[in-house]
């Protein structure tokens, strides 16, 4: 997975981790990225989007589809 958000490009960033003895240590830190399906062209897509994106409503989520069971033919009384 590539960490970097599709909509806003925020991707990881690195850098130095420093103890309270002043000892500096190479770190990196990762976009809080989330797996969201979005609307785009008319068809639902699976994304990765940071949090920022979600939260701001920079991508549209589609709409919710609610499955309803066909119902069974009743039988013919006589």
């Amino acid at each position: 997975m590539a960490r970097v958000c599709e909509f806003c490009c925020k991707r990881p960033t690195t850098g130095n981790k420093v103890s309270h003895s002043n000892i500096k240590t190479r770190t990196r830190w990762l976009p809080n990225l989330k797996k969201v399906k979005t609307l785009t062209d008319g068809a639902t897509h699976k994304v990765y989007v940071c949090t920022r994106c979600i939260k701001s409503g920079v991508i549209t989520k589609p709409p919710v589809r609610r499955y309803k069971a066909p119902t069974a033919a009743t039988p013919a009384t006589k």
